[in-house]
């Protein structure tokens, strides 16, 4: 910049001189052409750090073999479950309070419309009708509407269905998915909590296509 400077200082002595206007206005574009390279190409290098700095805190996963980014980590193994605000299929707001004192196991994922994510839900579907004192949330951006049409098509009675279509979760846990194609779906993941809320197990699954492994899931809460 510095040496742009000079060029444009040197331009400005030579319109006192006999120097025709042809060239005057020759260098003046010069000028101009050299510090709109620069500037672009210093508001390149700063998104690209940006965008660096913004996936150094988040998770690298895949869809269909390519990487993406989730915002955030899940909460660790041993920590508290956090608070949470979340819509039932009724429109009603649901936090962590309304579950208190059970095991909670939460089937995450980015929408009930696509294969695996329906397989999900019916498998935890099944599974929890024999699990004591345990409620299993299965927990997608998907509005509360196309949820319940899923359960009511699917016979599913046995877990119960959140959207974070109007709520922040996927901030708050750390799996809102952050570039790609799904970007701003939620990231396809487990976490189970115990009755005092510690978290007994987490899985991010690395693979969007991937289904979950509700085995271990499951051997958390028994």
């Amino acid at each position: 910049m510095v040496s742009l400077f000079r060029d444009l200082n040197s331009l400005m002595l030579t319109i006192n001189k006999p120097v025709p206007v042809f060239k005057i206005l020759f260098k003046a574009f010069v000028v101009v052409v050299l510090a709109t390279g620069c500037t672009n190409h210093d508001l390149k290098s700063e998104n690209q750090k940006t965008s660096e700095m913004e996936n150094t805190n988040g998770t690298s996963i895949t869809l269909h073999g390519q990487t993406i980014h989730t915002v955030g980590k899940l909460p660790a193994v041993g920590t508290q479950i956090k608070d949470f605000t979340l819509t039932d299929t009724s429109l009603n707001e649901k936090s962590l309070a309304d579950f208190k004192g059970k095991y909670l196991v939460m089937n995450i994922f980015p929408s009930v419309n696509t294969g695996v994510c329906a397989k999900s839900v019916r498998e935890f579907n099944k599974d929890a009708a024999s699990l004591k004192n345990t409620v299993v949330l299965c927990i997608s951006k998907d509005l509360p509407f196309a949820q319940k049409a899923f359960c009511g098509a699917e016979g599913i009675e046995n877990v119960v269905m959140l959207s974070d279509f109007r709520n922040d979760f996927g901030h708050g846990y750390g799996v809102l998915i952050a570039d790609g194609p799904m970007k701003g779906l939620l990231s396809r993941a487990v976490i189970v909590a115990d009755p005092q809320g510690k978290i007994v197990y987490e899985e991010q699954v690395p693979e969007i296509g991937q289904e979950p492994d509700y085995a271990d899931a499951l051997a958390a809460v028994k």
